[in-house]
């Protein structure tokens, strides 16, 4: 075209080419497309320059346990005040290799498992239980982790770790849940692990008033609550920690336990904490008293709940040596054998 281009107008060399003039006229942009992008970021009325944003956003993630993501990243720097969008976000961590792995999200129809998804509207209604291996380096060898999970608020209710875990274990746990709350028509999920199909565990769920349900064989989806906690907290603790001895491990374990409780933004829960979750739960639901029982005695139940929940040991390990004494055999060491019960079927002697 540039041969001809004197003897013709442009128009009609582009018509005997075939090409279109917008191609003819195109001319490459020198920088990069589109908008600059943004140097400050609005926090109240001021102006805060980028670089001292992503400060922040280091600050965060330098906590113990904190593996976000943008998105929650943009939830803690937005209760910081800060006038800040996701995409803004999600660039700053990428420009300065902040990004955490990608999460692939599948679209289009899905066949799930029938009963799969628990949609439960309330605390204390539906739990979830599973056992975690978990790698001691400094004893080269396994510990087990077991944990009870709610999940309308996606607490840990309360766990143990340590080198093996049996039916007493088990029961010893729901023991502790049902002088707790009460666990009289409550659904507990699990798998079919020896420790809960164990004939004693089933007898001592029945003598609670519970409903226990087990998922099919080979698919953890069934259970996808507690399997998704496990593999947070793979991510935020065991691939992020090396432990030096069981006690090293047990100290994460329980620090770990309070972040994700008190302190970890859950994206399921609309960016709130599983401890915030439950107190609004709570707010909603009729208030119990130890053993189940409906309280009936006060105009405003809620505050009422608060008050006597704030009381109660909440998540912690029942390998404590100052947990309560229900926890044992009443008299079984003093008298060399079984002794007398004063809680009735409450409490069960654990052992048979």
């Amino acid at each position: 075209m540039k041969r001809f281009r004197g003897r013709a107008d442009v128009k009609e060399l582009c018509q005997w080419a075939d090409v279109s003039p917008s191609s003819f006229h195109y001319r490459a942009h020198p920088g990069e497309q589109g908008m600059k992008a943004s140097t400050h970021t609005g926090k109240g009325d001021q102006c805060i320059e980028n670089q001292q944003v992503v400060e922040e956003i280091r600050e965060i993630l330098a906590q113990d346990y904190c593996a976000y993501g943008y998105q929650m990243v943009t939830q803690e720097l937005r209760s910081q005040g800060y006038r800040i969008n996701p995409k803004k976000v999600y660039r700053l961590m990428r420009e300065n290799k902040l990004l955490c792995g990608k999460v692939i999200r599948t679209k289009g129809r899905r066949n799930f498992v029938r009963f799969r998804r628990i949609q439960a509207t309330r605390p204390m209604e539906c739990l979830c239980l599973d056992i975690k291996y978990v790698w001691v380096t400094g004893d080269r060898r396994w510990y087990y982790q077991l944990a009870i999970q709610d999940v309308y608020s996606r607490k840990i209710l309360c766990w143990i770790f340590q080198a093996s875990v049996r039916q007493a274990d088990v029961i010893r746990l729901m023991r502790q849940l049902d002088l707790q709350f009460g666990l009289k028509g409550v659904m507990i999920r699990n798998d079919n692990g020896s420790q809960f199909i164990a004939h004693k565990v089933r007898e001592a769920l029945q003598d609670m008033e519970a409903r226990q349900e087990f998922t099919h064989v080979a698919t953890p989806e069934e259970n996808a609550y507690i399997e998704s906690f496990h593999a947070i907290q793979q991510r935020e603790l065991m691939d992020r920690f090396t432990f030096e001895g069981y006690y090293d491990a047990k100290r994460h374990i329980e620090l770990y336990m309070l972040w994700y409780n008190t302190k970890r933004r859950h994206r399921s829960l609309k960016g709130i904490t599983p401890e915030e979750k439950w107190a609004q739960g709570w707010a909603c639901t009729p208030v119990r008293q130890s053993f189940g029982t409906v309280w009936t005695g006060s105009s405003r139940p809620a505050e009422a709940f608060s008050t006597w929940l704030s009381a109660q040991p909440h998540g912690s390990s029942l390998d404590d040596p100052v947990q309560p004494a229900y926890l044992s055999l009443i008299g079984e060491q003093a008298a060399g054998g079984m002794g007398a019960n004063s809680l009735g079927k409450n409490v069960q002697l654990i052992g048979g």
